[in-house]
Formats: C-alpha cells, sequence, structure tokens
C-alpha cells in the first residue's frame, strides 16, 4: 500500500493504485453476510470457481470527488445499485440491498478518504464494487457462494488527453454484443474480448475502437466502454437501447442535461457510421463514470478520416461537460437531485 503523502495527485492516470481498506461481504447458504471493512489484501478463491471457469460476474465503476469545500461527493450512486443488481439478474446472482450497497460504497470512501485527490487536481477516487461465483461448479450452472467486494483506487483522466479530442477508428471486424447477448450488462464477459481491438487500435494510433451494430455494421454502438453522442441536423443524438449497449448512468445525465439546460432536441436513434462524414454532423464525443465527458476529435474508417472542429472540443460538448462537472464537485447548483455527500 502507498502512502498518500508520497502520491503526486496531479499527475495520476487511469491505472491501479492500492488503498487502505476494501469492503467484503459473502453470500453463502442462500443469504448475505452483513459484510465489513478490512484491510485491502489477496484472499483464496478455489480453482473451479465459477467466476474462474464461466466468467459469472459483474461490476460497476463509481467515482467519489472531492468538492472545492471539501465536501466528499458521489454522482448518482443510486443508479449504480440499480444497475449492478440488473446486471446480477442476468447473469443469475444474488441481488444486493440498495440501501446496504450505498452504505458500502460510504464505507469503503471513507476508510480512504486520505487517497481522494485534491479538488483542483482534476481526479477522483475510483470506485470499484464487483460480484463474482466464487463457489466452486464444473457444469455450466451458477455458483451457490458468491462474494461481493468493493475497493478505490485515485485516479486521473481516462483517457490521457483530458478534456482535449480523441481520435477513433470505426471497426468492421470486431463487434461489441450482439442482440439477445448480454452488451446491456456490466459483465466482466464484455470487456475481456475488447481488449485485442483496443491494442490493435492504438498501434494505429488511434484512442479506441468506435463499434459498430453487429447485424448490419451500419449502425453505431459504443465508444470502447464509453457511449457516443452527435450533433446532428442541430440535435443531440445518442444510439438507442437495443440491449446491445450499456446503458449508462452519465449517458442519461447528459440527455437530460442537453434538453433541460441547454434546451436541444433529443434523438435516441440507430445512427449510421455514414452520417459522421456528413455536414449535418457537426461534433461528437462520448461520456461515461471514467470517461466524464471527452471529445471526439476525429473518426476515421476505411482510408477516410473526419476531423471535428480543427480536434478542438465543440460548443456543445464543452457546455455540457462544465455543466456536468460543476454539479459533480458542487459550483453549480444541482437541481435535479443527482449528488450524495458521504
Amino acid at each position: 500500500m502507498i502512502n498518500p503523502k508520497d502520491i503526486d495527485f496531479y499527475s495520476l492516470g487511469f491505472e491501479f493504485i492500492e488503498t487502505r481498506s476494501m469492503f467484503v461481504s459473502n453470500f453463502k447458504n442462500g443469504s448475505w453476510d452483513e459484510g465489513k471493512l478490512m484491510p485491502f489484501g489477496k484472499f483464496e478463491i478455489s480453482p473451479a470457481a465459477c467466476v474462474l471457469n464461466y466468467g459469472q460476474g459483474i461490476f460497476e465503476g463509481m467515482k467519489a470527488l472531492r468538492a472545492k469545500n471539501g465536501e466528499i461527493t458521489l454522482f448518482r450512486p443510486e443508479e449504480n445499485g440499480k444497475r449492478f443488481n440488473k446486471s446480477a439478474k442476468r447473469m443469475l446472482m444474488p441481488e444486493y440491498d440498495l440501501d446496504k450497497f450505498i452504505k458500502g460504497i460510504k464505507i469503503v470512501v471513507k476508510a480512504n478518504e486520505d487517497y481522494i485527490p485534491p479538488h483542483d487536481s482534476g481526479g477522483a477516487l475510483y470506485i470499484r464494487p464487483m460480484l463474482f461465483g466464487n463457489g466452486p461448479m464444473l457444469g455450466v450452472a451458477p455458483a451457490k457462494e458468491f462474494k461481493l467486494i468493493i475497493f478505490t483506487a485515485p485516479v486521473g483522466p481516462y483517457f490521457p488527453e483530458g478534456f482535449k479530442g480523441i481520435d477513433l477508428e470505426i471497426s468492421k471486424t470486431y463487434t461489441r454484443a450482439a442482440p439477445g447477448g448480454t452488451g446491456s450488462t456490466k459483465t466482466i464477459c464484455n470487456y475481456a474480448g475488447t481488449m485485442l481491438p483496443a491494442k490493435e487500435a492504438k498501434s494505429r494510433g488511434f484512442a479506441q475502437i468506435l463499434y459498430l451494430d453487429a447485424i448490419n455494421l451500419e449502425f453505431i454502438e459504443e465508444v470502447g466502454a464509453a457511449n457516443f453522442f452527435g450533433i446532428i441536423n442541430g440535435k443531440l443524438a445518442t444510439p438507442r437501447k437495443t440491449g446491445t449497449i450499456l446503458e449508462g448512468i452519465t449517458r442519461e445525465a447528459v440527455l437530460e442535461l442537453a434538453s433541460k439546460n441547454l434546451g436541444l432536441e433529443v434523438e435516441e436513434r440507430d445512427i449510421s457510421y455514414r452520417e459522421l462524414f456528413e455536414e449535418s454532423c457537426s461534433e461528437v464525443f462520448c461520456s461515461g463514470t471514467a470517461a466524464v465527458i471527452t471529445p471526439i476529435a476525429s473518426v476515421s474508417f476505411d482510408g477516410k478520416q473526419r476531423i471535428f472542429n480543427n480536434k478542438k472540443p465543440g460548443t456543445i460538448t464543452t457546455k455540457l461537460y462544465e455543466i456536468l462537472t460543476g454539479i459533480q464537485r458542487l459550483e453549480i447548483e444541482d437541481k435535479f437531485g443527482w449528488m450524495v455527500l458521504v
């Protein structure tokens, strides 16, 4: 464990740094125990554990921020808890009480409070709740025992560029999810398959892949692990929820801010990748807990490249970023009831 006094909070990347404590709760004989805070560390697991053999595991991504007045904030933690249980249900795992989920988050954040980056650093304490089948299974079936762990790590921007445009490559070689699958579930199974496409894209100078739908290879789905948005014909457009994209909590906030704060017309619809190469598309960005709101500087496909705003963040993208981060850091009034104090 690194002493927080030895961490340069102003130059953090998005990498794991061990903190002091984690929250652990076990499901056995049909019920959850009370859970407890304990030192962050290793634990034993059977080689026959369901998660190791069949991938029965889910997780969430959250952040604790330090406001200018010193308060510690969480952004819509109840929505993370709801999505956590929705994922658990899809993966045949026991749901976790929502109030206990939020309580566990607060306990871990408070215990690791000195690892929260200062307000002016732009960093955050990333929170990773995870649930997995640790009971041994040989046949393909759900485990009978499960473990919930909540740990934290101080982080900087997910994309090292920060609030600057990233370059994306559209892929027709790889897809992320198919209808009827687990695309809208935050399961570990969805992420390992994206590592190779991301590595290949980065070797060609791109920050990430822009995935298309698995049936037509036509309609935009996600930017790696972030939701996609475009300003098209003056409207804010985002891929509709079809069960193949992750239903992002930041995504929903962006839609609400665009409509209520900026007066934009919002569309959730199929967006052809071809639209990105037309003049009607004026700016594009992606959003997520880690990505926050990240401008997209360019999109490339089949030898063609569309550059947006001379690779500078667009006007609407910038306004949405400023409003969202202002609310999250208690600098702008939270009229939506999104923020929770620790």
